[in-house]
């Protein structure tokens, strides 16, 4: 009998023990998982929506691993009809706050609710970093209430597309575009320096109105729009006009019927090699999947095979992509203090840690109206890289001063 207890007891104690070495994942968000000293949250669109920008914050997931797993990144998205589930937005945004251990939150789009989400944490938790990308609010708002924006600089790309339409032998330029979006500062202020710039360098500019997906046409109906439309649009305006369009999701049927119907394609309003063109011209890029290098190399053989040399172009890296990884990147290093907040420099090299080779032009934005430039608030953009034809050296023009202080009459 005292020889079985003790095997009994034997049993129990190793059971014991191996029940202590066991790993115990705690649940999304909870703050409670073992390894990572803080957490970072990352909210993005959909794959529909914009994939390089839901890419990034895969990028940053691989490098630091997730919260689940004991890592640093939390990451989730925001409905596609974000504009109609605004409380769905805010919510999302704010429930991350609850994690003890989130130090930062990065949004990249800053679709509209980010402001208020941002001030809902701000209101409870003043120890986290608010960091947006691409914003789609007025920009003072949205700097009021986040730590560091940034932006692609719409404001000397308002030049500097059509400088670059006329260097790829374009006469004339269509911006296609709807109401919401020319509701957003920056995009209203570029189309408006596009019209000034074109009467400037020669190059006639025509807007034309397209369904916003996140109405009640939807991505699809948005979509079938620019497939039915591109063709009379050429025929219209004829084959050397570069055309242009400030959603995502309506860049993939452009680019389409462009090729197929003659026109050019300076390059996206988010630009990267991945956006649009691998839908468009059935382009496998699983296997360079986060090399951007070899992206560009795939995207480019397609279009110069397929007679696009010279009018079709884009920036080598993902701007989307870039700023959900290089936002994420900068936050971590000012939580660790390596980089201080709304440090130009400090930004920057971040962004650059995902582009290697590649330099970036940043500058303050500044209201024209109060002449109040926010320092927290930064316009950043790269060179144009045309198929083919290779770099138009965009990035070393210097915009004249009118333009970077122009105003819509």
């Amino acid at each position: 009998m005292k020889k079985l207890l003790t095997v009994l007891l034997s049993f129990m104690l190793v059971a014991v023990v191996f029940a202590g070495c066991k790993k115990t994942t705690a649940p999304t968000g909870t703050g409670t998982t073992t390894g990572a000293k803080f957490h970072i949250g990352i909210v993005t669109g959909t794959v529909s929506q914009g994939e390089d920008d839901l890419r990034g914050g895969d990028a940053l997931a691989k490098e630091y691993g997730t919260v689940a797993d004991g890592g640093m990144i939390q990451a989730i998205t925001y409905p596609d009809n974000f504009s109609s589930e605004q409380e769905t937005v805010i919510a999302d945004i704010v429930g991350l706050s609850d994690d003890p251990l989130m130090k930062a939150i990065v949004v990249n789009q800053g679709v509209p609710g980010t402001t208020e989400a941002f001030k809902e944490i701000r209101a409870k938790r003043s120890d986290i970093l608010l960091f947006c990308g691409q914003p789609q609010e007025d920009p003072n708002v949205i700097d009021a209430a986040a730590d560091v924006v940034t932006d692609a600089d719409n404001v000397a790309r308002g030049y500097l597309i059509i400088w670059s339409a006329k260097q790829m032998g374009a006469k004339n330029f269509v911006h296609i575009s709807f109401a919401r979006h020319m509701s957003i500062e920056l995009l209203s202020r570029r189309w408006a320096i596009m019209q000034q710039a074109g009467k400037d360098l020669g190059v006639k500019t025509f807007f034309e109105t397209a369904p916003d997906p996140t109405s009640d046409v939807g991505v699809a109906g948005a979509q079938q729009f620019i497939l039915e439309h591109v063709p009379t649009w050429v025929q219209k305006y004829g084959k050397d006009t570069a055309f242009f369009c400030t959603n995502d999701a309506e860049t993939e049927p452009l680019l389409k019927q462009v090729m197929k119907y003659g026109g050019m394609f300076v390059e996206a309003d988010l630009p990267s090699p991945t956006m649009g063109y691998p839908g468009a011209f059935g382009i496998d890029l699983s296997a360079e999947q986060g090399d951007w290098p070899a992206i560009l190399k795939k995207v480019e053989s397609t279009i110069v095979a397929d007679g696009g040399t010279g009018r079709f172009g884009t920036w080598a890296f993902s701007l989307g992509y870039t700023t959900t990884a290089g936002l994420g990147e900068y936050a971590k290093r000012c939580i660790e203090g390596t980089a201080k907040v709304a440090n130009m420099q400090d930004m920057l090299s971040a962004f650059e840690k995902y582009t290697p080779g590649a330099a970036w032009n940043a500058s303050n934005y500044t209201d024209l109206n109060t002449k109040k430039t926010d320092t927290n608030h930064f316009l950043i953009y790269e060179d144009t890289y045309v198929f083919g034809k290779g770099y138009l050296g965009s990035a070393k023009q210097v915009v004249p001063e009118k333009y970077l202080t122009y105003k819509a009459q």
